[in-house]
């Protein structure tokens, strides 16, 4: 199995973007990527735009070289109606009718609609399939955050082959929930991508007790798996994120997806003050 981070917040865009080359099968779990509109009262800057734009481009070759793609749930960093690359493809992706908020029910109608003849657009809540000898299996819906979080729900979602198992949480903030944290740990992954939760809101719209729910459910999971993490997303839009997460970040087991990589981390979202400033 081969897992290749296609667009991260360390590589300079909000996105989740993975693919994972599995015997003949290639998955792409949530082939998009955005940006902060805003970040210290300042919108995107010029290099920011830049790293968007060619993000989107791997993604787009990426996709269009996939047999399956994967959307978790409908906010614009993990899925794109736009692109045309879902054409022939086989979609497994987020009920648009069962625990899911308002604004993800019309982003999913929307995105239904979108879909070009000859694709083949599942909804897989809770459900496994297999292709080719690679199994995927997918959560039960799970709070985007903590619970009842107006955010809504998301897909965890785990491919298995050749005896190794990757799984990607898509967005639950730590895990922030037990619940989610439990299917981690029982679906007991080689490797994990796991968004860190929104410290950069700490005190405002996320708080100090959740983020230590969190730093205590991924180090749960870490000391009974044993896993790889590759720990990024909200968590990695915060200056202080190796602060924040000192703990996580003692068990040696994390990196961020461009340090998995072998490459130099671009932190672009968090560094927008200096970027607007001038600095490098």
């Amino acid at each position: 199995m081969n897992v290749i981070p296609i667009a991260f917040e360390s590589l300079g865009v909000r996105s989740m973007a993975t693919v994972v080359e599995a015997g003949q099968v290639k998955v792409f779990i949530d082939p998009s990527a955005a940006l902060g509109p805003l970040r210290y009262g300042l919108p995107p800057h010029e290099t920011e735009l830049d790293a968007l734009s060619s993000s989107k481009q791997r993604i787009r070759e990426a996709a269009s070289a996939a047999d399956i793609l994967v959307v978790t749930h409908y906010h614009f960093d993990h899925h794109d109606p736009g692109e045309t690359f879902w054409a022939g493809k086989t979609v497994l992706a987020k009920d648009i009718k069962s625990k899911i908020n308002k604004s993800q029910t019309e982003r999913g109608r929307y995105f239904a609609q979108q879909m070009p003849q000859g694709c083949d657009l599942r909804y897989v809540d809770g459900q496994e399939f297999e292709f080719e000898g690679v199994k995927i299996r997918f959560s039960q819906p799970v709070p985007h955050g903590p619970a009842g979080i107006n955010l809504g729900y998301v897909l965890m979602c785990s491919v298995e082959s050749e005896g190794r198992t990757l799984v990607h949480t898509s967005d639950v903030q730590g895990p922030v929930e037990a619940e989610a944290a439990d299917w981690i740990i029982r679906a007991d992954p080689d490797l994990l991508i796991v968004d860190g939760p929104p410290t950069y809101f700490l005190g405002y719209k996320f708080s100090v007790e959740n983020m230590e729910r969190a730093k205590a459910n991924l180090i749960r999971i870490i000391d009974e798996v044993g896993c790889e993490v590759i720990l990024e997303h909200h968590l990695l839009r915060d200056l202080k994120y190796r602060e924040r997460f000192e703990e996580v970040y003692a068990t040696g087991k994390v990196k961020s997806a461009a340090e998995y990589l072998g490459i130099e981390n671009r932190f672009l979202e968090m560094n927008r003050k200096a970027l607007w400033g001038g600095l490098p």
